[in-house]
């Protein structure tokens, strides 16, 4: 069991930035593959940005070039930089953690909100 708690959503103007925190807690954290993910009104979720237990990260093409994902093991922390934000980037924003020999093992965090308005 991984237990997810996200923070650092808000309100932020057109081309600001903003740091989101993924905060876990569990067995084998650090093990797991650990990904952003984004869902707007009325959209489906989308991946944003994902990170693997050896590093490798992929992004969305939307975000590329925008967002970094990094992931603290010391703190077991997985956060998401974002810069250049624009207004199709307002949606609710999701942690998950995917164990990768086990897809039973599929964990989402509560969510937060970020809004990019002027």
């Amino acid at each position: 069991q991984v237990h997810l708690v996200e923070s650092g959503g808000g309100l932020v103007q057109p081309g600001g930035s903003l740091r989101l925190s993924c905060a876990a807690s569990g067995s084998n954290v650090n093990i797991y593959m650990m990904s952003w993910y984004r869902q707007a009104p009325g959209k489906q979720r989308e991946l944003v940005a994902r990170i693997t237990s050896d590093d490798t990260t992929t992004y969305a093409d939307s975000v590329k070039g925008r967002a970094t994902i990094s992931r603290d093991r010391a703190k077991d922390t997985v956060d998401l930089q974002m810069n250049a934000l624009k207004s199709d980037d307002t949606a609710v924003y999701y942690c998950n953690a995917y164990h990768p020999r086990n897809p039973l093992l599929d964990f989402w965090g509560q969510g937060t909100q970020v809004t990019v308005s002027s």
